[in-house]
């Protein structure tokens, strides 16, 4: 909220009547400290001035609580203008709106309305949010943030003179910056002690901005996708090939910058019976998912894939949008089951299947599990000592099929 206490005019030496304007907004704010500029609570703020026999000009005393109200209306769109210039002027044209310090609402709707492509969002670039605020939200925000961070969005939190002490009781939720932000490592948020000193932190700002490899949650193949690794743990693959299939799928995890906001792997091991290895969200960085990956022990049995893709399904994938969710299948032989029923399901659930077989592995029963166009999704070779060289392949095909659909 902005409240402006203005007192116009020009004192002499003998006095004289002092008219003090109101504008609206908010009513007894609290005092705060900034620059050496001690202001006073409303209630206190006629009796700030100490009058000498010097002219004194009182031009404005101004005191800015900046709300984010809930957005009443959206003063242009990303398509509006494209001159510097032509955007300069609408952007000092914009309104004051009053109110409540809406956060989790304004960020809600920008993250819902504003980067549609209909409004000027472009696939393949990043989506950024600043997010001004003076004091604290008023209402929730985590739910909304996390819309923002699923959508793709790096939303940045700046925040202008921080609550005082006094002050921070009233703070309804004091991690809000933490929550608000698109990851919690002090890049996306950004504090400013004063209203007074905004303009020196133009630069620093704009630099993170623009700074591609910080924006963790753009929305890249490399960082926003779900891979699940279904492993044949057959009596036929014995102990050493197995850890080289280990080997192709590190390879592959290596590729991807695995985090708690970025891609995700989970593993099943499967003969007859099927063993969830670690969860897609079990691991919350690159290192610890590929430790959990290299030590899975090599289980022995028979082959049931079809079961495997149905368990797979169920147990590891979260329901999300199309492009998002990778099955990789890697197996020696035959499945003793139907692999084509449960493959079509999978398929039904968004989930895209590269199938990769060696040995024994038939390629009726290869083709039958990928996706579409089955070519690009299936992969053979006669030795385990060749899967090494699908790492590259597997991973330009998964980029290239989230790019399709996202």
């Amino acid at each position: 909220m902005i409240v402006f206490l203005s007192c116009r005019g020009v004192l002499g030496p003998s006095g004289g009547p002092v008219r003090v304007h109101k504008l609206h907004g908010r009513y007894n704010y609290l005092s705060s400290y900034a620059n050496g500029i001690q202001s006073q609570a409303l209630s206190r703020w006629t009796a700030s001035f100490s009058l000498t026999s010097r002219w004194r000009h009182f031009c404005q005393h101004d005191n800015t609580f900046v709300n984010i109200d809930m957005i009443r209306s959206i003063s242009f769109l990303l398509t509006n203008y494209t001159q510097p210039k032509e955007l300069l002027f609408a952007i000092k044209e914009v309104a004051y709106l009053g109110g409540d310090t809406n956060t989790g609402k304004a960020i809600m709707h920008t993250a819902e309305s504003f980067f549609t492509q209909e409004n000027g969002g472009r696939r393949g670039h990043p989506r950024v949010m600043m997010v001004l605020i003076d004091g604290w939200p008023s209402d929730d925000l985590e739910q909304a943030a996390m819309l923002a961070r699923e959508s793709g969005i790096n939303v940045f939190l700046v925040s202008v003179a921080k609550p005082a002490p006094e002050e921070f009781s009233m703070v309804r939720d004091k991690e809000f910056m933490k929550k608000a932000v698109c990851k919690d490592n002090g890049f996306f948020s950004y504090l400013i002690p004063s209203w007074f000193s905004t303009t020196k932190h133009v630069k620093p700002l704009t630099q993170r901005i623009c700074s591609l490899d910080g924006l963790l949650c753009s929305k890249t193949c490399y960082n926003s996708v779900n891979i699940g690794f279904l492993i044949d743990g057959s009596s036929s693959v014995g102990d050493g090939n197995f850890r080289m299939v280990l080997d192709l799928l590190t390879g592959i995890s290596r590729s991807f910058d695995i985090s708690d906001v970025g891609a995700h792997i989970g593993a099943v091991q499967f003969t007859y019976d099927q063993r969830l290895e670690f969860g897609l969200f079990d691991h919350h960085n690159k290192e610890d998912a590929i430790n959990a990956l290299k030590r899975i022990p090599y289980m022995s049995g028979g082959t049931a894939t079809g079961a495997a893709i149905t368990y797979a399904t169920q147990n590891l994938f979260r329901r999300t949008g199309p492009g998002r969710n990778f099955l990789i299948v890697v197996t020696d032989g035959q499945s003793y089951d139907d692999v084509r029923g449960p493959a079509m399901a999978a398929l039904k659930q968004g989930i895209t299947i590269f199938s990769v077989g060696v040995a024994w592995a038939p390629m009726d029963d290869l083709k039958a599990m990928s996706s579409e166009p089955k070519d690009s999704h299936t992969f053979f070779t006669r030795e385990f000592t060749g899967l090494e060289k699908f790492i590259p392949q597997l991973v330009r095909g998964i980029c290239r099929d989230f790019t399709e659909n996202n």
